[in-house]
């Protein structure tokens, strides 16, 4: 038996003696599996792979930390200057050393190092020094396209800031991982926060805490209560974004952050809850400053620095880092002009002791080249240190007015119509009767108050624009198109954001904010036939030797030369003879327009020649509470509008900025309607009919100050003295149909030689422009 079972008679007969016994196939690894089994990979296979892995996590991070030493403070440590040049390589600011104060964390109040725990990494004092959990989150983010987190400690970003860079690479991130484990180890917890809290940036140039104390409260980091403490912890998440000065609009946002790190203290036990609802958000100073930006220097430093960044070409914290060499294109000698113009016409004539309005007086002006886009000069202020909002590139004023040619130019490029079907051109005649209701508005009933009330019957267009007649443009508006009025706006040079350019009757009367920057970039294009250019403020930068790339300079056609040659010869007429007199005394052949903001809190004066845009505004705020104040009574006057103070700026800087180039006319292709007429109706001479609260026609305001009244119209200005005429403007100023003003007609005096004119450039093609209906309004 024994012997059949050794030598069984074949594979058949051991089947049935032995069940279960199958042949197995010589060239197979075991057993046949079936089904899903076939699939899966066996036990021994996933235990090594998992103790393969282990084993080389293991040996990598052992090798990492053996090869990964704690390295050298990097150069952010170490920081250079930023170094800022005239166009011509003369130097216009320094940033200075890097503005930081390294102090002890023992100086330190307990509540603030608190706050920053609370908003950065709570568990700083009882974790590690990583967190791979948060990393593997952020970057999982950074992958899906869900925005940047570095999912760093404390530890790491102290590791970041002083000893590696910003950089969101792999090999950075991994070598921050050994650094800060390895500096855990050897450094207190203590030491570490005291560096973080030293080399972190919080904005407004600001490394470390005290810094950062001084800029925005004035004070040192000593004396920091528990709501600063927590406003400027929230600042490490974002320095600029969450700067509730520099960026008002953003103020939700703070706060917000604000209440998320004080939450958070509450959470950790390091604050009471009563001791919480006691807090009110700490509203930060202007910016308390170190020496080297005062006057002029530091709004320029600051519109650079904004334009770099705004423009991708280096980030915030990439400038913060210093070593860049900036060429600008700011003309030294236009940039002393136009200071000193703003001196002798407005500040030198203010009186802060004798009279209140002038403590709130403001001033700001841009200077560009029509035929580049390069910003020649730039004024923002009194002094960066003193007052810390940049006028020239706020956008928190009406512009009055001086929007009123971006009306005129729609009409011309869209060949509006009027009401009654009549093609709309400078001779076009409309009713500027004062109050009178806006018709084909849908969006319900508008009548707009004309400057001091006054009615001006049937009038031209032309002469509307001459005297800035509120009626009339608010029509004008609603027979073009608010939304096409608004899109050619844009096309000129403001930007699609700019507050409260909204496509109502009103935006005629220049309701909208933009800046001084913005409007002189928008005229630019008009002084350029129609041709715009994004403004230009730089026009070299290096890091550390290495040339950075700039913008490109783009040409593109707003609107026809037409359109923008008509609009330029209607506001030659401003100049000759309507509220923009005053801008005669440059001495050479002007365009412009004059504005004044709702409740005259701000005067403007936008104006070109064939050579130079400059825009200037005088701008009324209280320096208290920074709120709008009425310019009444300023420097003097019953009112501050912008044939006053502001054209009387342009003229001068224009003169000075221009002096010894050849005196050029204008070449326009303008449609002959614009031309000046030999003859006027009786309500185109400028007498306007009086209106009921304007018994004298003065132009003064009522008894005891003006009453509330809508932004757009202006007063004739008075040149008020001797002016010098520029070639084909030496005939009687009231040749277009208005009276001469109560200064009288400018004498004759010799024209400037005059230099041969510039060829007419070509037509561009224009932009398109949606054709929108208006929409109802609300």
């Amino acid at each position: 038996m024994s012997e059949e079972r050794q030598q069984p008679g074949g594979a058949d007969e051991e089947k049935e003696r032995w069940p279960g016994w199958e042949e197995r196939d010589p060239e197979a690894g075991g057993p046949r599996k079936h089904g899903i089994r076939r699939f899966l990979p066996g036990w021994r296979l996933v235990l090594g792979s998992f103790l393969a892995l282990v084993v080389l996590v293991c040996g990598g991070f052992f090798v990492g930390y053996l090869l990964v030493d704690i390295p050298a403070a990097n150069a952010a440590a170490t920081q250079q200057s930023n170094v800022y040049l005239y166009a011509d390589g003369t130097q216009l600011a320094s940033d200075g050393d890097v503005n930081r104060e390294n102090i002890s964390l023992s100086d330190l109040p307990k509540p603030v190092r608190h706050a920053v725990l609370a908003a950065e990494d709570r568990d700083f004092y009882t974790g590690s020094a990583v967190d791979p959990q948060a990393m593997i989150r952020g970057a999982w983010k950074t992958v899906t396209g869900k925005g940047k987190q570095s999912g760093s400690t404390i530890t790491q970003q102290y590791v970041k800031n002083y000893y590696l860079d910003q950089d969101q690479t792999v090999t950075r991130k991994a070598k921050e991982f050994f650094i800060a484990i390895k500096l855990d180890r050897e450094t207190s917890k203590d030491e570490i926060l005291e560096g973080y809290l030293n080399t972190s940036y919080f904005g407004r140039n600001a490394y470390g805490i005290q810094a950062a104390a001084q800029a925005y409260y004035g004070i040192d980091a000593r004396d920091l209560d528990t709501a600063q403490g927590a406003y400027l912890a929230s600042l490490l998440n974002a320095p600029s974004a969450y700067d509730v000065i520099a960026q008002p609009a953003n103020r939700s946002r703070a706060e917000a952050r604000w209440n998320y790190v004080l939450d958070g203290m509450v959470k950790e036990n390091w604050l009471t809850e009563s001791g919480r609802a006691r807090l009110s958000f700490p509203t930060p100073d202007e910016q308390h400053l170190p020496r080297g930006l005062s006057g002029q220097r530091g709004y320029l430093v600051q519109a650079v620095d904004e334009y770099l960044v705004a423009n991708g070409v280096v980030s915030e914290a990439e400038l913060a880092k210093g070593g860049h060499r900036i060429t600008t294109t700011l003309v030294k000698g236009h940039q002393d002009a136009l200071v000193k113009a703003v001196d002798d016409r407005l500040v030198s004539k203010l009186d802060k002791k004798e009279r209140e309005a002038d403590r709130n007086v403001r001033a700001g002006g841009v200077a560009i080249d029509p035929d580049t886009g390069k910003v020649l000069a730039m004024y923002g202020g009194i002094d960066y240190t003193e007052q810390y909002v940049n006028n020239a590139t706020r956008r928190d004023y009406q512009v009055g007015s001086t929007f009123k040619p971006f009306v005129l130019t729609a009409a011309l490029q869209h060949g509006a119509r009027t009401q009654d079907g009549r093609t709309i051109n400078p001779n076009a005649r409309y009713d500027g009767t004062n109050k009178r209701r806006v018709e084909g508005w849908t969006g319900g009933p508008y009548e707009p108050e004309n400057e001091d009330e006054r009615d001006y019957g049937d009038i031209t267009l032309k002469v509307a624009t001459d005297r800035s007649v509120n009626a009339v443009y608010a029509q004008l508006a609603v027979d073009v198109g608010p939304g096409k009025v608004k899109d050619t706006a844009i096309a000129l040079g403001l930007p699609k954001a700019t507050p409260d350019l909204q496509p109502y009757p009103s935006i005629a009367l220049g309701t909208a904010t933009a800046s001084v920057l913005d409007m002189a970039e928008a005229y630019a294009t008009l002084a350029d036939h129609g041709r715009h250019r994004d403004h230009r403020l730089v026009q070299e930068i290096s890091h550390l030797g290495e040339k950075l790339e700039l913008p490109e300079e783009r040409v593109q056609g707003a609107v026809t030369r037409r359109a923008a040659d008509t609009t330029t010869e209607v506001l030659r007429s401003v100049v000759r003879g309507g509220t923009g007199m005053a801008a005669r005394e440059a001495g050479r052949p002007a365009a412009g327009k004059t504005g004044t903001a709702e409740e005259d809190t701000a005067a403007w004066f936008a104006g070109y020649t064939p050579d130079l845009t400059t825009v200037i505004a005088v701008m009324g705020q209280d320096p208290e509470s920074g709120a709008h104040t009425p310019l009444y009574g300023a420097l003097g006057l019953p009112r501050v509008n912008g044939g006053g103070p502001p054209a009387e700026i342009w003229a001068q800087f224009t003169r000075a900025a221009l002096a010894g180039q050849p005196v050029r006319d204008f070449q326009l292709d303008a449609d002959r309607s614009a031309e000046d007429s030999p003859t006027a109706s009786p309500s185109e001479t400028g007498a306007a009919s009086r209106g009921p609260r304007d018994p004298d026609a003065s132009g003064e305001p009522d008894e005891g100050g003006s009453s509330p009244r809508e932004p757009g119209g202006d007063s004739p200005s008075d040149p008020g003295g001797d002016t010098e005429v520029p070639p084909g403007m030496e005939e009687d100023p009231g040749r277009n149909g208005d009276t001469a003003p109560p200064g009288g007609p400018a004498p004759d005096t010799p024209a400037p030689a005059q230099a041969p004119a510039r060829e007419p450039r070509e037509t561009l093609t224009p932009l398109a422009t949606p054709d929108l209906d208006p929409p109802e309004a609300g």
